[in-house]
């Protein structure tokens, strides 16, 4: 069993969803309604930090959510989550968002999030999560970088 004292490689939270974008999916201007993708950002960054301490989550925070380019109909909608740093009881999630011409292959990256998650017991208290071990040079860049942003995250709440 999983616990605070642990560390968890970022590989095991790595979580990957592709999803094609049909007219009911989109706006007038036949793209992707911005609502839609921060859906499917919220729900894969839920799957990559359940994977991470295997417990119930939360979202706690979205921010830094920036949209790059859009997504057009007929196109796939790729997403990439893995959990970049976690404290006691939450863990920082990196979202990253691509499109996808399937006829031509091109790819292009549209959208990309970090979300805060935070671990519960059964009834709904925060529970103490896994360390992260980050193994790779990108996995330990973005480990330094999250340590950063919770320290800003917290002095926003003061």
């Amino acid at each position: 069993m999983n616990n605070y004292n642990t560390s968890i490689p970022v590989q095991q939270s790595r979580t990957f969803l592709t999803d094609l974008v049909f007219p009911p999916d989109t706006n007038h201007h036949n793209t992707i309604f911005g609502g839609k993708v921060m859906a499917y950002v919220d729900k894969i960054a839920c799957i990559a930090a359940m994977r991470h301490c295997r417990k119930p989550v939360v979202t706690a925070s979205s921010d830094s959510f920036d949209f790059l380019a859009p997504i057009k109909t007929g196109d796939a909608i790729n997403l990439e989550a893995y959990v970049t740093c976690a404290h006691r009881t939450s863990m920082e999630v990196f979202v990253k968002v691509e499109r996808e011409n399937l006829l031509t292959g091109e790819k292009q990256l549209t959208a990309r999030a970090f979300l805060t998650m935070l671990a519960i017991d059964e009834v709904g208290k925060p529970i103490p999560v896994p360390q992260v071990r980050p193994e790779t040079e990108e996995e330990k860049r973005q480990y330094v970088q999250a340590q950063a942003r919770y320290i800003e995250r917290k002095n926003k709440r003061i």
